[in-house]
């Protein structure tokens, strides 16, 4: 049996990823540049694989999650991943680009209850935005919710 690799299907995958990478890396780092007065290139990292694994949850065609099952997973999979990111850039390498220690509820000061919950509500604008981005540039079909 022969394997054949189509390079144009893997190409545009790597693109529309590449893409979807860098809207929620750079929607992230200047969000954070609003809402504090500065960020870190950390962020856009960050900001863009979270984008990734969060619209990802849409994509599952198995069974679809409804919105607010999404949201709770997406701000799960945002936490984890600044607990890694702050794990690496603040505990680390100690380039201190945030710390919550002052924050109830907080772990090492990388993460807190109070920023998760931010998450939770952020995560319904990326939602929309990741699946409006496939329908739109990527032709893929137009998503349809249950709520709960």
């Amino acid at each position: 049996m022969e394997l054949r690799i189509n390079s144009a299907s893997i190409t545009q995958t790597l693109i529309k990823y590449l893409f979807l990478f860098l809207i929620g890396g750079f929607s992230y780092f200047y969000i954070e540049i609003i809402y504090r007065g500065f960020s870190h290139f950390s962020m856009i990292i960050c900001g863009g694989l979270a984008f990734i694994l969060c619209g990802i949850l849409n994509q599952l065609t198995h069974f679809k999650l409804s919105i607010l099952t999404q949201m709770i997973f997406s701000a799960l999979i945002i936490t984890t991943l600044e607990f890694i990111t702050g794990y690496i850039v603040n505990l680390q390498l100690h380039w201190n680009v945030w710390d919550y220690s002052n924050l109830p509820f907080n772990l090492y000061g990388q993460i807190c209850l109070a920023y998760s919950s931010i998450w939770l509500i952020m995560s319904l604008a990326c939602i929309f935005v990741d699946d409006l981005i496939r329908w739109k540039i990527f032709d893929e079909p137009k998503a349809h919710y249950k709520w709960f």
